[in-house]
């Protein structure tokens, strides 16, 4: 548990906002280099780590994606505050008042804090608001533009939340960008429990770029994999807090990984996914053989990489193991380690009994 916490702490305090993965991608290189044949960096940063099975036909794919929500820097006020745009899914009220670190293009890192008018002198019709993106400002206590551009801080420049990893109770912890840093841990673990067992597909173990504005790695991977089948790792809404009816919690903490039945995303074209039904299938069995505890996930509002890849080619039957977390897409996500374990431990049963005869049991069948 240990190595795996200390995994999951590094890739979640680095720097990943999307389309700039570059030290979350080092990470997940240097821990798959003991445990894949191969590993592949396509051109847009996909990190492709091949472990070679029985046979090159049967494939299956995993995929937990690198980045994270994060601020674009848009342009730089005279007096040294700086406007932003968003990317990725922000509640902007998540914002208010958060530090954040800006790489600059040096490459050098800058701290600030997310600034708006003071309530003392807000309207009252102001307070009750939720802020828009163009309420707010980043504020690095410089007092001109030119003091900003000396420090290297340019409209392009990437910013993201400053919150380091905490241990809680119950095996829980918290940190920024579980979202979906949890689900590359628990593929990069995976992988390490395979490293010994031979496998009769081979494995393709991908971290994949730019999810959070798209599922645009994804896209680009599977169509270079086409895999016989793919899983998606991703974590989904564990909101087992007061004030939720237990029909909107979607899955509680430490209750074990999720496996996905529907999601439904409310802002992305392709509406989201309904999990090939023997992939479902063959998870469950798997998680029941192997006793890892499992709860089903219905999920309205978010998808995954896995409504990507399924209707990549001709069509990928695929599914999602998720990891419960709570307050996804704030600074402060929560999962439960024991969930992250057991979401490794069935990531790697499904890889190990992976054959043949499930690909045969979810293939297109031809009637005449």
């Amino acid at each position: 548990m240990k190595e795996l916490r200390e995994l999951l702490k590094k890739l979640a305090e680095a720097f990943g906002p999307p389309g700039y993965e570059d030290e979350v991608r080092e990470i997940v290189i240097n821990y798959l280099r003991d445990y894949t044949d191969e590993i592949i960096v396509d051109k847009w940063g996909n990190v492709i780590g091949v472990k070679k099975g029985k046979s090159d036909k049967l494939k299956l794919m995993l995929a937990a994606h690198m980045d994270e929500i994060a601020l674009m820097i848009k342009f730089i006020e005279k007096n040294g505050f700086l406007r932003f745009t968003t990317l990725g899914g922000w509640n902007m009220k998540n914002l208010l008042s958060q530090r954040v670190k800006i790489r600059t293009v040096n490459g050098n890192f800058i701290k600030g804090v997310v600034g708006t008018k003071a309530p003392h002198v807000m309207t009252p019709e102001e307070q009750k608001k939720i802020p828009e993106e163009k309420d707010l400002f980043i504020d690095i206590g410089a007092t001109s533009k030119e003091e900003v551009e000396k420090l290297g801080i340019r409209p392009g420049c990437l910013a993201v939340i400053d919150r380091g990893f905490e241990i809680l109770p119950s095996n829980n912890v918290v940190c920024k960008a579980f979202d979906d840093r949890s689900g590359v841990a628990a593929m990069l673990y995976a992988m390490k429990l395979l490293k010994d067992v031979e496998t009769e597909a081979t494995i393709y173990a991908v971290a994949t770029v730019q999810e959070e504005v798209g599922l645009r790695g994804a896209t680009i991977s599977a169509f270079r994999i086409n895999p016989t089948m793919a899983i998606a790792l991703d974590v989904t809404i564990a909101s087992d807090i007061p004030g939720v009816p237990d029909a909107e919690q979607v899955t509680k903490l430490g209750q074990g990984p999720a496996i996905k039945v529907l999601d439904r995303s409310r802002g992305w074209g392709g509406g989201g996914l309904i999990a090939h039904s023997k992939v479902k299938d063959f998870l469950i069995k798997v998680a029941t053989e192997e006793k890892i505890p499992y709860q089903e996930e219905i999920l309205v509002g978010g998808t995954t990489d896995a409504t990507a890849i399924a209707f990549t080619r001709e069509g990928v039957p695929a599914g999602v193991i998720s990891i419960p977390c709570r307050y996804v897409h704030s600074p402060n996500e929560m999962i439960n380690l024991n969930d992250l374990m057991n979401s490794a431990k069935l990531v790697a049963k499904a890889c190990e009994k992976f054959n043949k005869e499930v690909a045969k049991e979810i293939e297109l069948k031809i009637i005449r």
